[in-house]
């Protein structure tokens, strides 16, 4: 049998999957596509004006024909009851849509504003580096604030970085998920803004790489691929003419390359020469480099990264930090593509660190453009996900629907 075949609406039964081919505004279901759950909802369906619809025989429990004892059908009243309760279930999550993506574009400009500082402080880093710490603690004091303040956060995805924004992206990226980690640690605020002021600069020194190595395609000559370990150095190098800068936060910046067992770069230390800082940082670091990439290297999942950190870093990071970042991000990080169990793709969009299992998703639907895509919480639908895969792995009007990103890059909120 075909997939998506047109079937009559007179052979609709209990527990078949079908995709409605008309505007999501014109009728009271949640999605245009959907399992059948009840022969009220097939009453409401023939109260549509349909003649058919369209099946999916790979999602549904039961072929679409007419059984010998049908269930008995609701009378007009409770249809009409059961379609206004609909349409009011179906405005209220509308409503909390819409609250959903004002909070994500609010978390949104705030991440631009950051990365706005983030380019501010880099352009002063070399004439003006008094200046340019003092517009980071400004930047890690507020953070620090917010996540010291509240008990309930959301991880956010974020927008795409243009071309020459990646480093602060990444950089925001890392300070952001230590000083996340730091908190749940519980560690002391001095020691969430020592890492946060740490990471924010730990990357600086790539700014002395040209950028003909940094973006080239093809395998690095042994010389260049020595240049580049070197940046962690250099990044000390660029702070040592500003003395605000607190000397607690320079060994991280060094050593957010170095692995427990020695393998790492520039100075090949060993664990018992890392502190807990230079050791988090260090896990952090390498998360966002596997779900980004290099110009080398394809970046991975987010899922998949956390898989690779757990399953081939067992000798190279801090154990109990790893698991925290896993614990943190839950199964499905933001950027995550999801198979719900509604049958239906989707990407997570946000993830409440309270309600790991039931992260933010935008879900794909055909007939809803793709601007007016909604974003729903998995908890508040009954819903939750089947699986994860890769975003190659969606038909291709669906990848363009969703957009996954090239990028990962996370904003921070309070509920």
């Amino acid at each position: 049998m075909k997939k998506n075949q047109k079937v009559a609406v007179e052979q609709l039964e209990v527990g078949t999957f079908i995709r409605l081919p008309i505007s999501w505004k014109d009728h009271p279901f949640l999605f245009s596509s959907f399992k059948i759950k009840n022969s009220a909802q097939i009453e409401l369906i023939k109260g549509l004006g349909l003649k058919d619809v369209f099946f999916d025989p790979e999602k549904s429990d039961i072929e679409p024909v007419t059984s010998d004892k049908p269930e008995q059908a609701p009378t007009e009243e409770e249809l009409t009851a059961l379609k206004e309760q609909m349409l009011s279930d179906k405005t209220t999550k509308i409503d909390e849509q819409k609250k959903l993506k004002r909070d994500l574009k609010k978390t949104e400009q705030q991440f631009e504003r950051s990365v706005a500082m983030m380019r501010s402080m880099v352009s002063k880093i070399s004439s003006r580096p008094l200046n340019a710490v003092t517009e980071a603690k400004d930047l890690i004091n507020n953070l620090t604030n917010m996540l010291l303040n509240s008990d309930n956060l959301a991880l956010h995805l974020m927008s795409d970085a243009k071309n020459d924004e990646h480093i602060y992206h990444h950089t925001l990226n890392v300070a952001m998920l230590c000083m996340l980690m730091a908190k749940e640690l519980g560690w002391s605020r001095e020691e969430v803004e020592t890492v946060g002021i740490g990471a924010l600069f730990h990357d600086i020194g790539k700014l002395k790489v040209p950028s003909t190595i940094l973006s080239k395609r093809v395998p690095l000559s042994a010389p260049e691929e020595n240049f580049i370990k070197q940046h962690p150095l250099m990044s000390i190098n660029f702070l040592k003419l500003a003395d605000s800068f607190p000397e607690e936060a320079k060994p991280l910046i060094a050593n957010h390359h170095e692995f427990l067992d020695g393998s790492g770069f520039p100075q090949g230390l060993k664990a018992d020469e890392l502190d807990k800082l230079s050791q988090l940082i260090a896990v952090v670091n390498e998360y966002d480099n596997l779900c980004n990439g290099t110009s080398q290297i394809k970046g991975k999942p987010p899922s998949v990264a956390l898989g690779m950190l757990y399953k081939s870093y067992n000798e190279k990071l801090n154990s109990e930090y790893v698991s925290k970042l896993i614990k943190m991000l839950g199964i499905y990080p933001p950027g995550s593509i999801v198979e719900l169990s509604s049958g239906q793709f989707a990407m997570v969009m946000s993830v409440n660190l309270q309600q790991l299992l039931y992260p933010n998703v935008i879900v794909y639907d055909q007939l809803v453009p793709k601007d007016q895509a909604p974003i729903v919480s998995l908890q508040n639908h009954n819903m939750s996900i089947v699986r994860s895969l890769p975003a190659a792995a969606l038909p291709k009007k669906i990848h363009a629907y969703l957009s996954p990103r090239d990028k990962i890059s996370f904003g921070i909120s309070a509920i």
